[in-house]
């Protein structure tokens, strides 16, 4: 006798779906959330597919669950993230899926508004709180005692006495509805045929991928506002990634500016209840834009018409943890797979978009010019090998003068060091003793104003010694090397009556000190401003005239394939910084390679000579987009356990024509985290099969034992 059979898959690390026997009288559909038996326990799970079959011996679903059902689509792209980075499907589902939480109470929002009563004693304080109601307006009690310059147990007091009563508030709305006609736009020519381009593409049949090139200042976000509107006009969904979403105030209020309303925000910011709410609307239709982090692209969409990747060429896309992939690249995958528009966004675009430009595969949409005809700032290589720097110190004579010449004309410099902390080595004078974590083959960070040695890699955090841990010398600890702590050191003994700042990602404080800090700065409270490539990216200081670039060769002696294209975005993007309100801006480079290609393309300007030296040396090399990568690390608890497996991986290889596996080796940070690394790196002309290699070669390799973990990584973006 046949029966209903459902394939439901776990959102656990989990590869196959399980099959369940449907009920008699069950309706159920595919996409379904429902709950089964597993092992011993119910778990939630997604119907992956229903039909017909044997299944009188099978466990029965139990329920169907209350949320959203996962549309063919989203189901289709799940399975596709999981074919591509070699992931569970469960793994990959469990990104998309959330489920409520049952015993989590609503929490209900309290106003407070003024009565007819008055108190028995009237204080200073308490008179303040009754003018500010006297409106009758109902307020939050935390803006009646911010309107009212008073603590909340003002408030309180009134409220026992009965002058003040409290009333429950309607639920907020996770998000408005933006208005796509609100605010009156003003773009330049170069824009609005930009923008004409994008939305007339929108409305084709087959929305293409579009590479939206753009430099420093040129208004790009204006260009794709119009695109979300023409998103809004149709009833449909729009999502936009950033790199970094807790740190998009700006971007957040110029989005209100435009439609009246922010946009959705999604991030790990992002808890709770609201959360809850949230994933709910966005899978109704209700919630129109959503700005998010890389998460935001496995979120159930009603209607997706639009992908905005904002900042497409930036690291912060890829995951390293979990299921490894690149939200650029996904973000391309659901675009087609949702028949979506997907527009990416920069003014340094990565190499792989630009050879998919070359290829046909994008179309290229440019804005060459600043908006208003603002010029681009002029750069000016720095040789250290030339220009003495007092012993001590680390901004030139040069910078010095150029940064005192613009504050003094009430301008604003900033300082762009890309290394956290005081100084990335410690050693003792005494012993040459060397501070290195205890756990990751990495030196500890120097973090004077916490005190604290720090590691970049696993967190681990210790106390500054006093004395030297090895021979015991006391004051013989020596910092080498700078970090922006370091340089807020020199830059106050330099220019003691000049505030300035520093903006790190690893400061205390979270987003809102630094949503503050930002604004501070927008607004010509801050003189100087030191900065890592926290400060490098869409933030724009009207009165910023001057960047000061320190270390610049810090990223271009890597062993990363792509260290030189990461050092010219991140020198472009940071030098962009200038100049993009009224006045011109300038930028100083201090470098000690004033020749290398990297530096001589900033200086002149020329990013296309940049580009086309690049894109030919991986072409010559085979490398990405030209060729394909995989890299695998084996590691372990135990050296020789993670060597010796890695070995026997690396016997049963049996590369066909096309590819290379190169290794095992040890990684460059041989450990982490008190696990001991080792990489085989595979590489391979475009046109050869890696997934198809890979989950063969797998396949052959001796079981994983014990604690030996082998993690697949297609299409690295780390070599660390």
């Amino acid at each position: 006798m046949t029966s209903r059979i459902a394939d439901v898959l776990i959102p656990l690390a989990l590869d196959t779906a399980y099959s369940y026997a449907v009920p008699d009288g069950l309706s159920l559909e595919e996409g379904d959330v429902v709950q089964v038996p597993l092992a011993t326990r119910e778990v939630a799970g997604v119907v992956w597919s229903l039909r017909e079959g044997q299944g009188a011996n099978f466990k029965k679903v139990t329920g169907v669950l209350e949320g959203p059902n996962l549309s063919s689509e989203m189901r289709r792209f799940i399975d596709w993230v999981s074919w591509y980075t070699l992931s569970p499907k469960g793994s990959a589902l469990a990104m998309s899926l959330k489920f409520p939480d049952p015993d989590r109470t609503e929490v209900v929002r309290v106003g407070v508004r003024l009565t007819v009563d008055r108190p028995r004693r009237m204080t200073p304080a308490r008179q303040k709180v009754i003018e500010a109601a006297q409106d009758g307006i109902v307020r939050l009690k935390s803006e009646l005692a911010h309107a009212a310059g008073v603590s909340n147990s003002v408030i309180d007091g009134l409220i026992d006495e009965g002058v003040i009563e409290t009333l429950a508030l309607l639920q907020e709305p996770v998000a408005g509805l933006p208005n796509p006609d609100f605010g009156d736009t003003e773009l330049s020519d170069g824009q609005r045929e930009a923008a004409g381009e994008i939305v007339g593409a929108m409305r084709g049949e087959h929305p293409p991928v579009i590479l939206l090139e753009g430099v420093t200042g040129s208004g790009k976000t204006e260009v794709y506002f119009e695109a979300v509107a023409e998103a809004v006009r149709q009833g449909r969904q729009a999502l936009i990634l950033m790199p970094e979403i807790a740190l998009t105030a700006q971007f957040l209020d110029r989005f209100a500016a435009r439609f009246g309303v922010k946009p959705a925000t999604w991030h790990s910011g992002v808890t709770g209840r609201k959360r809850e709410r949230l994933y709910a609307a966005i899978a109704s239709g209700e919630v129109k834009v959503v700005a998010g982090a890389r998460s935001a692209l496995f979120l159930p969409y009603a209607d997706l018409a639009l992908i905005i990747v904002d900042e497409e060429h930036e690291t912060a896309y890829k995951q390293d943890d979990g299921v490894h992939y690149h939200a650029r690249d996904m973000a391309v995958v659901r675009g087609k797979i949702e028949n979506a528009m997907v527009v990416l966004a920069s003014a340094t675009p990565s190499i792989e978009s630009r050879v998919n430009v070359e290829r046909g595969r994008y179309r290229h949409v440019k804005l060459p010019e600043r908006f208003g005809g603002r010029s681009m700032p002029r750069i000016r290589a720095i040789d250290l090998r030339r220009e003495t720097i007092p012993k001590g110190r680390w901004l030139s004579p040069t910078l010095v003068t150029s940064v005192e010449e613009t504050v003094g004309r009430g301008e604003q410099a900033l300082l762009f060091l890309n290394r956290r902390g005081y100084a990335p080595l410690t050693l003792c004078r005494a012993c040459a003793h060397r501070y290195e974590c205890p756990n990751c083959s990495a030196w500890l960070v120097e973090h004077r104003f916490r005190r604290a040695l720090v590691c970049h890699h696993c967190g681990h955090v210790e106390r500054t010694p006093q004395a030297c841990v090895e021979c015991g010398s006391l004051d013989s600890l020596v910092p080498c090397g700078p970090g922006v702590e370091r340089i807020a050191e020199e830059v106050a003994e330099l220019f003691p009556d000049k505030r300035s700042i520093v903006l790190s990602s690893d400061f205390p404080g979270g987003t809102e000190r630094l949503r503050a800090e930002l604004a501070a700065i927008a607004a010509g409270e801050v003189d100087i401003v030191i900065g890592t490539q926290l400060v490098a990216k869409g933030h724009n200081f009207p009165l910023m005239t001057l960047v000061g670039v320190l270390d610049a060769d810090i990223g271009l002696t890597s062993g990363d394939p792509r260290a030189a294209e990461r050092t010219f975005q991140m020198l472009q993007q940071v030098t962009g910084r200038a100049g993009r309100g009224e006045k011109p801006g300038r930028a100083l480079v201090q470098t000690w390679q004033p020749d290398h290609p990297v530096i001589a393309a900033l200086v002149s300007g020329d990013a296309e000579r940049f580009y086309e030296e690049e894109t030919r040396v991986r072409e010559m090399a085979g490398l990405p987009p030209f060729g394909r990568l995989a890299s695998l690390i084996i590691s372990a608890e135990e050296r020789e356990a993670a060597e010796v497996h890695a070995r026997a991986m690396a016997m049963v290889t049996e590369p066909p024509p096309g590819v290379m596996v190169l290794g095992p080796a040890e990684a460059p940070l041989a450990l982490i985290r008190g696990r001991y690394r080792y990489r085989l790196l595979v590489k391979t002309e475009r046109e050869v099969d890696l997934q198809g290699y890979l989950r063969s070669w797998l396949a052959r390799c001796p079981k994983a034992r014990g604690n030996i973990r082998v993690t697949v990584d297609v299409d690295p973006q780390s070599f660390l």
